[in-house]
């Protein structure tokens, strides 16, 4: 392992990308830990990616089964987990988000903790017995209760109970998200106390993401730069490192030999971890580009990653025909990438159950 190439499929081989992880979707979330999910399809391609053979409708049957969790475990944004990692991963992480937000909350919303906890009563009665509901039936529910909901309020209120491990989202009705209760959803697991979770974190985080840093580790998990420091500490046993040009990456030895030969082209979805869960982005892309790829307001865009690079975006457009592909080049595209491409999008295709073709730019 050295330079940034090394380094960058050294990621994709970890992360699931150039070899799939195996045949299960519950078995890929879990060892990448958690994946961003506030995107729901992007999602579904960000595991369908890693998987073998996988379909979209598998992975949303594997969230109806409660193999695959999807709540909001740190950076207040929405992952998926495997159901045993969903409370540490809350009890750690998700309080951090909480506090930076109460201030605001209890100032904008009005959403004190005597507040918080009728909506909490509410929300308990409504969900208990195994019920589910979409955010716009709790929202109805809760302003039979006299709980205003309007505006962002609602957003806060559900987002406040979510993050403090009442509730999560349980399996779409239509392209609604639907919300039960944690409790009921996730099997009971013996708690882990607080360094034991973050032993577990650093462990985790460097099998599914390494070679990473402890700052990617921070940005990634949301948690301070010292706790971050500290998790590394407490895992080194488990941890391996490399140093490059001062950098210290760090890892966890695998038994599968090390970036395998595969495709050379990948296409990403949004939000993938591939970019996301690192806070220096440079392995893989090109400073000129970030804004491209990575707009102001934080979304990350669809990407073709050729050798470990963003080289293009891509978008999709379904029609009765199928999907047509259009891509954004980043760099000139070369001829020796095109059977790579192809097969990229035919098992895109596969996954979508739909044809797929690329159109015009």
């Amino acid at each position: 392992m050295g330079n940034v190439s090394t380094i960058a499929a050294e990621r994709l081989h970890r992360q699931g990308i150039s070899a799939p992880i195996g045949d299960d979707p519950a078995a890929t979330v879990r060892h990448l830990l958690a994946m961003q999910a506030q995107d729901y399809y992007a999602s579904l391609w960000a595991v369908g990616l890693r998987t073998a053979g996988a379909r979209e409708a598998d992975i949303e049957q594997a969230i109806a089964e409660r193999r695959i969790v999807r709540t909001w475990p740190m950076r207040g944004t929405l992952h998926l987990v495997a159901p045993e990692d969903a409370r540490w991963m809350l009890s750690l992480m998700a309080s951090g988000a909480l506090d930076r937000d109460r201030a605001r909350q209890e100032r904008d919303f009005g959403l004190d903790a005597r507040t918080t906890g009728r909506c909490a009563e509410v929300v308990t009665r409504l969900l208990e017995g195994g019920k589910r509901m979409t955010r716009g039936a709790l929202y109805e529910a809760l302003a039979g209760h006299r709980i205003d909901t309007e505006g962002q309020r609602g957003l806060h209120i559900l987002g406040r109970l979510a993050h403090e491990g009442l509730i999560c989202q349980g399996p779409r009705e239509g392209r609604q998200p639907t919300f039960v209760l944690l409790e009921e959803w996730v099997p009971p697991v013996a708690p882990r106390d607080r360094d034991d979770a973050l032993a577990e974190l650093a462990r985790r985080y460097f099998t599914g993401h390494g070679p990473a840093t402890v700052p990617d580790l921070a940005w990634w998990s949301g948690l301070t730069l010292r706790d971050a420091q500290a998790a590394v500490e407490l895992a080194k046993p488990a941890l391996s490192l490399h140093e490059s040009e001062g950098v210290r990456y760090w890892f966890v030895e695998s038994a599968e030999p090390s970036a395998p030969a595969g495709p050379a082209v990948h296409l990403l979805p949004p939000f993938d971890e591939y970019l996301v869960g690192y806070k220096d982005r440079g392995v893989a892309l090109d400073a000129a580009h970030n804004r491209q790829v990575i707009g102001i307001n934080g979304l990350v865009s669809p990407s073709v990653v050729v050798d470990g690079r963003v080289s293009a975006l891509w978008k999709r457009t379904l029609g009765r025909q199928g999907a047509t592909l259009t891509l954004t080049p980043l760099h000139p595209p070369r001829k020796r990438d095109q059977a790579a491409l192809a097969r990229a999008a035919a098992r895109y295709g596969e996954f979508i159950g739909q044809p797929v073709a690329f159109g015009a730019v």
